[in-house]
């Protein structure tokens, strides 16, 4: 059973939103919309409506950084059920490709995150052997991870007293593919060392040990695969595969065969095209690949033969995440106006760039069913969702509208559900229009008021010289300034960002980069420059969301700079002021007086610095045997930060680790 744990109860408008969304969803409802200002709660929300609903819930976001925080949040929310994050594993990827007019072939090449795989594993095994179930996933939740079914009929149940030849119990590990490593026990790796076998299931941190009596397991026991401390005894044990993408034995000569008849065709067709050159190419690569996959059961590019593995058709979607789930689980898409249209993007995108490669011989035409799902087929996979979002695109309101209201109730009643209220009191920010001329002075004169107030400034701007060209001007006049726009490193801008929170900055000039996610109390105005230049940017989403920047301060506003009112400015200050009206409604009805959000604010890397010198000081100190039980701590520490999502604070151990070890080998 879910069971949500929360010093907090829901306020304001959260018990109403509540209710809503669980009546609807009680009553068999598909599309609901979450409409909630920034700051309102909806996630604290969502967690209460999982836990009254009691179903297992995707929740899907639009880029990792969110994903990783949601994921965070609902952990608290269920320390004693089952959350997992779910990202595409790739630290880097570049995928195949080739560019014609160039002649210029593209290898793929990668690097895979060892703990953000182990997580996607943790993932779907959760959901075969569990109900209570909450993944938060990227987009990568929609491109082919292999068969659920095939993923399932390959675990390995083994319990003690079985009698199970050694020999046919590592094969057993190998179909499965694991590899045997009696050097360095990693993640999908096995050992055999005497009597003993350890196993590193591809989904956990810590391993398994099966010690035999002849071919008798005599105890299965889960350990820490640093200390080698006993965890857990168990009387069986379920072992999944350590990929998802597993072909059994009885299948692998069947998905061969299949796969030489579309070689041969293709290699035909080349011929009868005159495409000698692609004709050798195809034949070449696809036979290496099949003599991989005879040999190891593997091959580089596996995926890309997913459709013969799976049985399916040609053109039939793949298996993904969302197939791993019962019938009857809940979506929640968050920020869903910028997730939807992602998911929609993905499909034609990947298509694009594998009709070049099997054009000019490098794939076969089954290559385009290793893709992610397109829209309808995701769509078709929906059982009930809940798009949740400030600012809902037409769609996510459409599609909500269409549904029946519950019967019973006020027509008010519907699919749309508000959560206007926060739960400090504080207001939507107050908006003005002012016109373009002498802009530049008057923008001086309010970001001078606000620094004497000890206050930050977000600016927006439509073009990058212009962002920059501004930030040299007010440096020219002592203001304390810094711009971000796409190309300052992802990195570098955190440290703007958060030097801008110190007060190292009073101003911040941007794009479109200070929208979603960027939380920064301590901005209490914000300033829209060529406000009525009508597009993306200055679309009636995309305002709100700025001026959204500014609801984090008691004193929050905005000022439009523009020398006409467009139709996107117009919506978002009736929209902004519709909700203001409703919050200070509430407060009044309530006595609630606005209080501004703190939150605490992280040491620069200055104080880390010393940190790491106060560290490496008391190591110094330590005899031989010290330092390596100390790092021996810090790296089962480091791991269980990950294992809890706190990746920040596992990164910050990693840096202790790695410079106490350089100290150690330099001694």
């Amino acid at each position: 059973m879910f069971k949500l744990q929360s010093k907090f109860r829901p306020t304001g408008d959260q018990p109403a939103a509540i209710d809503k969304l669980v009546t609807n969803l009680q009553a068999g409802v598909k599309h609901q919309t979450l409409l909630g200002v920034t700051g309102s709660g909806k996630t604290f929300t969502v967690a209460n409506v999982i836990e009254k609903v009691q179903k297992p819930t995707l929740v899907i976001a639009h880029n990792k950084t969110l994903a990783a925080q949601l994921a965070d949040e609902f952990r608290e929310f269920f320390p004693n059920n089952a959350v997992h994050y779910f990202i595409s594993y790739y630290d880097y990827y570049q995928p195949e490709a080739y560019i014609p007019t160039t002649d210029t072939y593209i290898e793929k090449d990668s690097s895979i995150n060892d703990e953000i795989d182990r997580l996607r594993h943790a993932a779907t095994q959760a959901l075969l052997t569990r109900s209570d179930v909450i993944i938060v996933a990227s987009v990568s939740c929609i491109y082919g991870i292999g068969s659920p079914e095939m993923y399932k009929s390959e675990n390995f149940i083994f319990r003690l007293g079985d009698s199970v030849p050694r020999e046919a119990f590592l094969q057993r590990l190998i179909n499965q593919r694991y590899e045997r490593n009696d050097y360095e026990l990693k993640r999908g790796t096995f050992r055999l060392k005497g009597e003993t076998l350890e196993i590193f299931p591809a989904y956990s941190t810590n391993t398994v040990k099966i010690v035999f009596f002849g071919n008798e397991i005599e105890t299965i026991v889960e350990t820490d695969w640093l200390s080698g401390d006993k965890i857990k005894e168990y009387q069986q044990y379920e072992l999944y595969p350590a990929t998802h993408f597993v072909l059994p034995q009885d299948k692998q000569k069947e998905a061969i065969h299949n796969i030489r008849k579309d070689l041969s065709q293709r290699v035909a067709y080349f011929k009868s095209q005159k495409k000698f050159i692609e004709s050798q190419r195809i034949e070449e690569r696809t036979n290496l690949d099949i003599e991989m996959i005879e040999s190891t059961g593997y091959c580089s590019g596996i995926e890309n033969y997913s459709r013969y593995f799976d049985g399916r058709k040609k053109g039939q979607p793949p298996h993904v995440l969302l197939d791993y789930f019962p019938e009857d689980f809940l979506m929640v898409i968050d920020e869903s106006h910028m997730t939807v249209p992602q998911i929609s993007g993905m499909y034609a995108g990947d298509r694009s760039r594998k009709e070049k490669l099997i054009e000019y011989g490098f794939r076969l035409p089954s290559t385009l069913d290793n893709r992610p799902l397109n829209f309808e087929e995701f769509y078709n996979k929906i059982n009930k969702v809940i798009f949740v979002s400030a600012t809902p695109a037409e769609y996510e309101i459409k599609k909500s509208s269409q549904e029946n209201i519950v019967k019973d109730q006020p027509r008010s009643y519907g699919a749309v559900v508000e959560q206007l209220i926060r739960p400090t009191g504080l207001l939507d920010p107050t908006v003005e229009i002012r016109p373009t001329r002498g802009q530049i002075d008057d923008l001086m004169n309010e970001i001078n008021t606000r620094i004497n107030k000890g206050q930050r400034v977000l600016v927006t701007t439509l073009t990058k010289r212009l962002a920059e060209e501004l930030t040299d001007y007010l440096i020219d006049r002592g203001i304390k300034v810094a711009y971000i726009h796409s190309d300052v490193e992802t990195l570098e801008r955190s440290k703007i960002i958060h030097s801008l929170r110190l007060g190292e900055y009073d101003v911040l000039v941007g794009i479109n980069l200070l929208r979603e996610g960027i939380d920064l109390p301590e901005v209490s105005l914000i300033i829209i420059l060529d406000a009525d230049k009508e597009g993306f940017l200055r679309s009636r989403s995309a305002l709100i969301q700025t001026m959204g920047r500014a609801a984090r301060h008691v004193e929050g506003h905005t000022i439009l700079y523009a020398d006409n009112i467009t139709k996107s400015m117009q919506a978002a200050i009736e929209e902004t002021g519709r909700r203001r009206e409703k919050q200070i409604k509430h407060n009044l009805e309530n006595n609630i007086i606005p209080k501004s959000i703190t939150k605490d604010i992280k040491p620069k890397e200055a104080e880390t610095e010393k940190k790491l010198e106060k560290i490496e000081e008391a190591f110094a100190l330590m005899n031989s045997g010290q330092k390596k039980k100390t790092i021996k701590n810090l790296r089962s520490e480091m791991y269980k930060a990950a294992k809890e999502m706190h990746f920040e604070r596992a990164a910050e151990i990693r840096d202790e680790i790695i410079l106490l070890e350089n100290g150690l080998k330099s001694r």
